[in-house]
C-alpha cells in the first residue's frame, strides 16, 4: 500500500550536520507505524538519491534509532555551509522531497 511519508510521521526535518554535511529525521507518530516502515526499508540510499538527485555514494548513513521510532539519514552538502552559492546555512528547509515522499509498506 502506498502512503504520503507526511502521514506517517509526526516529524521530518533536516538540518546542519557541520559545514559539510545535512541530516535528516523521521520520527514516526507511533511505533507499529515505525516498526512496518523500518521492516520495509522504505528510507534507502536509492530512495533517498532519486528525492534529492544526488549520487547514492554521496548518501553517508541511513540508520535506525529505535527508541525515539526515527529514520535518521545523512548526506553530502551539495555545497558547505556558507559557501558562494548556497542558501541555507542552517540545512532547516532541506526536508520538503521527503514531506511530499510517496512510500510503499
Amino acid at each position: 500500500m502506498q502512503y504520503n511519508l507526511r502521514d506517517l510521521a509526526s516529524v521530518i526535518r533536516s538540518k546542519n550536520s557541520g559545514p559539510y554535511e545535512l541530516t535528516f529525521d523521521v520520527i514516526f507518530k507511533d511505533f507499529p507505524t515505525y516498526e512496518k516502515a523500518k521492516a520495509a526499508n522504505i528510507i534507502n540510499k536509492k530512495m533517498f538519491a532519486k528525492l534529492y538527485n544526488i549520487p547514492e555514494k554521496d548518501i553517508i548513513l541511513i540508520t535506525y534509532f529505535d527508541p525515539a521510532k526515527a529514520i535518521k539519514a545523512t548526506i553530502v552538502r551539495p555545497l558547505p555551509s556558507g559557501a558562494l552559492g548556497e542558501t541555507d546555512v542552517y540545512g532547516a528547509q532541506q526536508h520538503s522531497p521527503l514531506v511530499n515522499a510517496v512510500v510503499e509498506m
